[in-house]
């Protein structure tokens, strides 16, 4: 069987075990012990192994591609496209889950018996995670703080801080293009050594990926069950929904129009990204999968995937924001707030801002969907009717969170004069 084969087999198997394992042991001691001791370590295990290489592939990656593409003029050109392909794509989503979050109305559909019982069940988490919201800073101090005094410090946290990382790479990858050839050849020879490395300790990793994903989709589908989708399902429709006429509607016109590529080819070359993706529920973790793919079987340049890639990972995040602005309306229905269109705009220019900062990391994107809520009149507290059906739509929202990374950088290298690969 192939990688990818052997991917969605543990995928399904998961799945199928976790539902089954909620349906006929729901909460047992037995239960219980199999996710502490077996499916969740081993899931963690799988993430860490990915995400432990995050850090220096996207330093050595992001400051390698910079360098390689050597001109100032040609750098600040690709900069520009890609900045751009983020920001429209990235609002085209949000828009589109807003017709259909105002469409559906799945806020009407929750009943109040419901709602009172996922509040009460998610009140605890609810408030941790709107504590970690009021530390977070947004506005001038953001843009502050993307120019990190330590780049050590900037890393080194619990959630390292990827914007301060991307600029420090970008600044190195500058100055190798700014000093002699013969100074910067030997570090470009580091960073390819770095690059190389970590490919080959993430190949390692990949290996584990069937058992890993099992355990992954087992940890989630054993714990949520059925009965959370059922009392949440018209929310989850829309959602899913809007992220499925964003992957398979927006992306298949972007690819044949701005790439000139057969769309049924892209999703083919790209499964194991988009397995990846769905399992891991992290846009970093799946990074180093996205650039072997993207450079191997799509062919993109290495020089454009080191560059347009890694800012993917951490400000591209399309499925994020639709995710963002149906859940703001979906919970301003279940309160009963009507929002105005001025105050939709609103909502759709801060789920654009936010999904930039949002950590690429599961649910990394809750705290700072509670600075949305609280800006338009919404509970905080609401946020707790979504908490424990929010990691299976994370691991959707992922998927067109890194397809749309391989699009822009797709879209790149043919409007760099580079065809992809057949």
């Amino acid at each position: 069987m192939s990688r990818h084969s052997k991917i969605f087999t543990g995928l399904i198997l998961g799945a199928i075990a976790g539902v089954l394992s909620n349906l006929y042991f729901p909460a047992t001691p037995f239960l219980l012990v199999v996710q502490k001791y077996i499916s969740d370590p081993l899931g963690k295990i799988f993430l860490n192994l990915l995400i432990m290489m995050v850090i220096p592939l996207v330093f050595a990656s992001l400051s390698l591609g910079v360098a390689q593409i050597g001109d100032l003029k040609k750098l600040g050109r690709i900069g520009f496209k890609t900045i751009m392909y983020f920001f429209l794509v990235t609002a085209f989503a949000v828009t589109i889950g807003l017709i259909l979050v105002n469409i559906i109305r799945p806020g009407d559909y929750l009943p109040g018996e419901t709602k009172t019982k996922l509040l009460a069940t998610y009140k605890g988490q609810a408030v941790e995670l709107k504590e970690s919201s009021e530390k977070i800073e947004f506005g001038i101090q953001t843009l502050v703080n993307v120019i990190p005094r330590n780049p050590a410090a900037a890393i080194a946290k619990p959630i390292p801080d990827m914007l301060a990382l991307i600029f420090f790479s970008l600044m190195i990858g500058i100055a190798l293009t700014l000093i002699s050839q013969e100074k910067a050849k030997p570090i470009m020879n580091l960073l390819e050594g770095i690059n190389d490395i970590t490919l080959v300790i993430i190949n390692m990793a990949m290996k584990l990926a069937p058992y890993g994903v099992f355990a992954l989709l087992f940890s989630v589908t054993s714990r949520f069950g059925f009965d959370l989708l059922v009392a949440l399902g018209m929310y989850v429709v829309t959602v899913l929904l809007g992220l499925s006429l964003h992957l398979f509607g927006v992306y298949p016109i972007l690819i044949r129009i701005f790439s000139k590529y057969n769309p049924l080819l892209f999703f083919r070359k790209v499964e194991t990204v988009i397995l990846t993706a769905f399992s891991t529920s992290s846009s970093s973790a799946t990074l180093p999968t996205t650039i072997s793919v993207s450079q191997n079987n799509l062919g993109i340049p290495s020089h454009i995937t080191g560059f347009v890639l890694p800012l993917g990972a951490t400000m591209n995040m399309n499925g994020t924001a639709l995710f963002e602005g149906v859940t703001v309306l979906f919970l301003a229905q279940v309160f009963g707030i009507n929002l105005s269109i001025g105050t939709q705009l609103i909502v759709v220019l801060m789920s654009v801002l936010i999904a930039i900062g949002t950590a690429g990391v599961p649910s990394g994107s809750i705290p700072l969907l509670i600075m949305v809520l609280t800006m338009v009149n919404i509970p905080a507290e609401g946020i707790a009717i979504i908490l424990g059906i929010d990691r299976v739509l994370d691991m959707c929202r992922t998927v067109p969170n890194v397809i749309g990374d391989i699009t822009c950088a797709a879209y790149v290298a043919k409007s760099e004069g580079y065809d992809l690969k057949v």
